[in-house]
């Protein structure tokens, strides 16, 4: 149920801007709008304003705004608030007030989100020096070491953990070349294939190479008069060893667990200097405790001000483009597979997964879909506003209007590129879900 509503608030708050561009753009240049829906098929909601049509319609993946002599083949009368009577560069403005409205809106949502602050994993800002290295992964068959940095993924140099990832992830089962630098900066170049990792949370198969940074667990929450409140533990500190030897995340809870009673001398590091305090942890229920709350990895603290919280959503939505656009590219290349594709129902589980982790993911999450709804939106394939623009730019350095018959079949070949996308995408999402995959003997593996 969350899935479905936070999928029905997404898609339905992201095409009622993109429509609204449209709808405000036409009415600026004096275009009759007929009809605006939200959804597709019969109408289930409706009233009338004006020459308008305002309605909610049964299916809702998608919307549509109807203008006056919008379409060639119809019966134009000529009259000046005719879609057609108008000029191609108003024409322009109206088909590309849609894709437009999605671009200003995420950028808009994701300046309030990165106002409110928020905390981020710090290693994803931090060199990919590699912490662990995975048995058997790609990495540990190609001999990549702990303490190497990796500087280099597929002949694009990336400088942090979160710039790898990026560089990875698409590339599930595909050779890649990675140059990686030990500590006398010697550097190896290595061809590796990243492993198909399916994520527990989105079930989207991703490339992974089996490395990691060294992940410290960082206390976020101290309860009062327990045993680490008493030792002296505090918010923010960073636990580097337990008596003496290191620990992660994962290690952190089952060595407190077994130490009931037992007293550990827990070595934190606070404002740059390591402390060793002394901590015993007392039993609760089946196990022992120390009384506090942590992430499995340092994070820091994000408080943008008003206006380097719009700086950062500039950035934040150039990067998200920048990726689209290489996604588009590794498709037409073969790098990035169809796999990583996702359809409604991808979105919607995304959805209902953000939503119940709290509105920042949700607006965060939607941030990311209108960004990418206005960028496919301005793609030159007929049937998209950006295939319309093409059309008319491709008649406007012709001097000349297409025959109807030549338009008809360039949208029926958009239209069909679509429907074959459409396919793709909804294949994906059927596979993500594991009783629909073990009925697909092909998708089983040896």
């Amino acid at each position: 149920m969350n899935s479905f509503l936070g999928f029905i608030f997404v898609l339905g708050v992201l095409v009622f801007v993109h429509e609204l561009g449209h709808f405000l753009a036409a009415r600026r240049l004096g275009v009759r709008v007929i009809t605006f829906s939200l959804g597709f098929g019969p109408k289930i909601l409706k009233f009338t304003r004006g020459d308008t049509e305002y309605c909610v319609s049964i299916i809702p993946l998608g919307g549509y705004v109807k203008m006056a002599g919008e379409n060639p083949e119809e019966t134009l009368a000529g009259a000046d608030d005719e879609f057609m009577s108008k000029t191609k560069w108003e024409r322009f403005q109206v088909l590309f007030a849609g894709p437009a409205m999605n671009l200003i809106f995420s950028l808009l949502v994701m300046w309030g989100v990165l106002y409110q602050g928020a905390n981020e994993p710090a290693f994803e800002a931090e060199p990919a020096v590699v912490g662990r290295v995975a048995e058997n992964s790609p990495a540990a068959r190609v001999g990549i070491e702990v303490g190497e940095q990796i500087v280099s993924v597929a002949g694009r140099g990336v400088s942090t953990w979160g710039e790898l990832f990026v560089e990875v992830l698409p590339r599930a089962d595909r050779e890649i070349e990675i140059v990686v630098r030990d500590g006398a900066g010697r550097e190896r170049v290595l061809d590796v294939t990243p492993d198909t990792r399916t994520d527990a949370r989105t079930n989207f198969e991703l490339g992974d190479l089996g490395v990691g940074p060294v992940l410290r667990p960082e206390i976020i929450q101290v309860n009062v008069d327990e045993p680490a409140d008493s030792a002296g533990i505090q918010s923010g500190d960073v636990i580097y060893a337990i008596n003496g030897e290191s620990v992660t995340g994962e290690d952190l809870v089952p060595r407190i667990a077994e130490s009931t009673g037992i007293p550990l001398t827990i070595t934190v590091m606070r404002d740059g200097e390591t402390r060793d305090l002394v901590v015993t942890p007392m039993q609760r229920g089946d196990t022992g405790v120390i009384g506090v709350q942590f992430s499995p990895f340092e994070v820091r603290v994000v408080e943008p001000g008003f206006i380097e919280a719009l700086q950062m959503s500039f950035d934040r939505n150039y990067e998200w483009s920048g990726l689209i656009f290489r996604t588009l590219g590794g498709l037409l290349t073969a790098e990035t597979s169809p796999k990583q594709l996702a359809g409604p129902l991808g979105i919607a589980t995304m959805a209902g997964q953000a939503a119940e982790v709290g509105w920042i993911q949700l607006f965060t999450l939607m941030s990311m879909i209108s960004v990418n709804l206005g960028i496919l939106n301005l793609l030159p394939i007929p049937i998209l506003d950006g295939g319309h623009i093409f059309i008319m730019a491709i008649e406007g350095a012709a001097r000349r209007d297409f025959s109807v018959q030549l338009k008809e079949r360039m949208l029926f070949a958009g239209f069909a590129m679509m429907m074959l996308l459409m396919v793709t995408v909804i294949y994906n999402d059927l596979t993500r879900i594991e009783w629909i995959e073990a009925l697909m003997p092909w998708r089983y593996r040896v």
